[in-house]
């Protein structure tokens, strides 16, 4: 989850778009009646912002003792429903930041959409290639996927088995997607074009972990995808494998998720875990970036922000997002730090 981490390129370089910056505090639109994303009916629009906005400023797991500023926000398909800045300095809707590991939804969305769903792209996506020998290096100074994927090699024994690295990407853009002398603009270019989004940007040309952006932007695409204008929207959740070396015998090296049993299918987690895992589908990053989509792909949500210090910030979301989740659909604020899905 949380290393920093076509065929051809089909994009008309699109330009990073210059986002409006929206209301630091929480906001919600349309009227009080149920807005017909949850199934539990009967809960008015503002006591779904109430219950959100209170856990994401209340909840022990949302703590800034524990991970800092941040910038929450949920909506559905049609746009932003609620959202907030929690904490001094936190960033907002159109703060920029590098989102590592949530591009590997991106990538795999692209992916889908150049190419269809299809069978031989799997194991690349759903990280059972065999390509493991990459890890999550930093291409900062590379000036193509060529060039930043030199290091990416097969481990035979491997192939099969789910094991998180980047290298699966990097190989599939370089031999499969012919992406090899592409840059971070080329690749900004190509992935805003095939998704039909702007402001998506790379800071390295490395598919897996590269990805700078806002949470507007990512937005864009988590609203394509519910309203089924892309082709991975029907491939949320297929294909995947087990990802917890710890409860099933084909996993190898997977990110941190505690104690959890989570699934990974292309591109994004599953959260399956049997007993606090509510199954949304979700794709957070080491610097604490976590976008996610429910179950029901009705809703979708973003906890942003930027941590660095390497200790699970994308778990360490996760665990005050999905809070703010359960708060929204329930229409209560939550105030333990264990999800009841």
């Amino acid at each position: 989850m949380f290393h920093r981490s076509v065929c051809r390129p089909a994009a008309r370089p699109v330009a990073l778009a210059v986002l409006a910056a929206l209301a630091l505090t929480a906001c919600g639109g349309g009227d009080d009646g149920d807005d017909g994303n949850s199934a539990e009916p009967g809960i008015t629009l503002a006591g779904r912002v109430a219950a959100a906005t209170a856990t994401a400023q209340t909840n022990p797991q949302c703590a800034q003792t524990d991970i800092g500023p941040f910038y929450w926000e949920v909506g559905d398909r049609d746009g932003v429903r609620a959202s907030g800045s929690v904490g001094a300095g936190a960033p907002g809707a159109s703060t920029e930041m590098a989102v590592y590991s949530a591009s590997k939804w991106l990538y795999a969305a692209w992916v889908a959409q150049a190419r269809g769903l299809r069978d031989d792209d799997v194991p690349y996506l759903n990280f059972t290639s065999g390509y493991t020998r990459f890890g999550p290096p930093l291409c900062l100074t590379a000036g193509s996927v060529a060039e930043c994927g030199d290091s990416a090699a097969i481990d035979p024994a491997a192939v099969g088995r789910y094991v998180y690295d980047s290298g699966h990407m990097q190989v599939h853009a370089q031999t499969v997607l012919g992406l090899g002398a592409a840059g971070n603009a080329d690749l900004a270019a190509a992935l805003n074009g095939a998704l039909g989004v702007s402001g998506l940007g790379y800071s390295q040309p490395q598919l897996a972990a590269g990805v700078s952006t806002t949470a507007a932007a990512y937005a864009g695409f988590l609203r394509r995808l519910l309203r089924g204008e892309l082709t991975l929207a029907d491939g949320l959740g297929s294909h995947k494998v087990c990802a917890s070396p710890a409860h099933c015998a084909n996993a190898d090296a997977a990110p941190s998720t505690g104690d959890e049993t989570w699934n990974y299918s292309l591109g994004h987690w599953v959260e399956d875990d049997p007993v606090v895992g509510d199954h949304a589908f979700s794709s957070g990053g080491a610097g604490g970036f976590y976008p996610w989509i429910n179950r029901d792909r009705t809703l979708y949500g973003i906890v942003a922000r930027l941590d660095l210090s390497g200790e699970g910030a994308g778990y360490q979301s996760a665990q005050c997002g999905r809070l703010i989740r359960q708060a929204w659909v329930t229409g209560q604020t939550v105030t333990v730090s264990t999800p009841t899905p």
